[in-house]
């Protein structure tokens, strides 16, 4: 059920981020109004998760999956130049994601 958590919590937050253009500096309602929910809802779900998650762990696969679907919605669908320094950059983050999984951190 932790995995579960964790996978909203990222999801709420990969939503959150993507609303934050369309704020228009906080200054759009609606799309603010989204983010806020969407980033209150990414924080209470991870709080759920790391009750059996290691916060390290959990941490670590929230912001990594999150910042890899992120640079993947920019280049998809806000226009965002996707090169390939932001590819490896973002393989990366989920190499060390994968790392910290398996060194037994949980």
């Amino acid at each position: 059920m932790a995995y579960l958590f964790l996978l909203g919590a990222i999801t709420a937050e990969v939503i959150g981020t993507s609303l934050l253009k369309a704020t228009d500096g906080f200054t759009r309602f609606w799309p603010t109004l989204g983010l806020a929910v969407a980033y209150l809802s990414a924080f209470g779900l991870l709080s759920l998760a790391v009750k059996d998650i290691p916060v390290g762990v959990a941490y670590a696969v929230w912001s990594g999956l999150g910042t890899a679907a992120i640079v993947a919605i920019g280049a998809a669908f806000l226009g965002e130049p996707l090169s390939v320094t932001k590819v490896v950059g973002a393989a990366l983050v989920i190499a060390g994601v994968v790392v910290l999984n398996l060194g037994g951190a949980h």
